[in-house]
């Protein structure tokens, strides 16, 4: 039930549900009450935030600096490890479908950057983390592992950890599993501070791996850049989605949190 509401109360403070609430009250203020100036302010103060939230420039430059922290893996350089645990995301199961149209949003790039590193390192195993959603009899991981399976990966290096509900849940079993091994930890790159604290917090000392990068540097055609797009107000709700996840962390951390 906390774990429900959590999700429910976290979801309508993102960025497209908050500003639909302002635009509902200012409606009502319109609509049904005396203070005229008081709806209309907000109704401008929503469809402002709607727009800047939209536009390239303004929701990168909310991203970049969470996604920013780590840099890419690199296949030399790093000690081999025998394990590379790949955090699990959005996800729904259709077996008539591609096996990797399972995976939504963010969960396809870090499987895929969870497979490259794994040929990086050969004799590895590859974790996959997540539970199953409430309307779904297959796991977060296992609909992950099918991917690998089906892009080459051995049954036999794939592990499925189909417990943890969340980062802090998924931390906690993989200490349980290969408790001070070395280990990869592929997430996605606006995701990873967040992951790294709950790993450390289990005295485990994971080498950071980033996946989907969503911060756009390189360069863009200039009607790109300025107009308002559903793919930009994204970044801008994964940049506020973070936040968030951070100030619950900090709020409820049993140890202080460092990077």
């Amino acid at each position: 039930m906390l774990f429900i509401l959590k999700k429910t109360f976290g979801g309508l403070l993102l960025p497209l549900p908050f500003i639909l609430v302002i635009m509902a009250v200012a409606l009502v203020l319109l609509w049904v009450t005396r203070w005229q100036k008081t709806g209309k302010v907000f109704f401008l103060l929503s469809w402002l935030l709607l727009l800047l939230l939209s536009i390239q420039p303004v929701a990168d430059s909310l991203l970049r600096p969470i996604e920013t922290g780590y840099p890419t893996y690199q296949v030399t350089g790093h000690t081999p490890v025998k394990f590379v645990v790949v955090l699990g995301g959005g996800y729904t199961y259709n077996p008539d479908w591609a096996p990797s149209s399972n995976l939504i949003s963010n969960s396809l790039p870090r499987v895929t950057e969870g497979i490259r590193i794994y040929r990086a390192n050969p004799g590895s195993k590859m974790i996959f983390t997540g539970a199953q959603a409430m309307t779904n009899l297959v796991s977060s991981a296992a609909v992950a592992g099918k991917v690998a399976q089906s892009l080459g990966v051995p049954d036999s290096d794939i592990i499925l950890l189909d417990k943890p509900r969340d980062t802090h849940q998924e931390a906690q079993e993989v200490k349980a599993l290969i408790a001070d091994q070395p280990f990869v930890l592929v997430t996605s790159a606006n995701h990873l501070p967040r992951a790294m604290v709950f790993f450390r917090q289990q005295g485990l000392h994971p080498i950071p791996a980033p996946a989907n990068q969503l911060a756009i540097d390189s360069p863009l055609n200039p009607w790109e850049r300025a107009l308002p797009q559903a793919l930009f107000l994204s970044h801008s709700e994964r940049a506020w989605y973070e936040t968030l996840g951070r100030l619950w962390q900090w709020m409820t951390s049993p140890a202080p949190v460092t990077k």
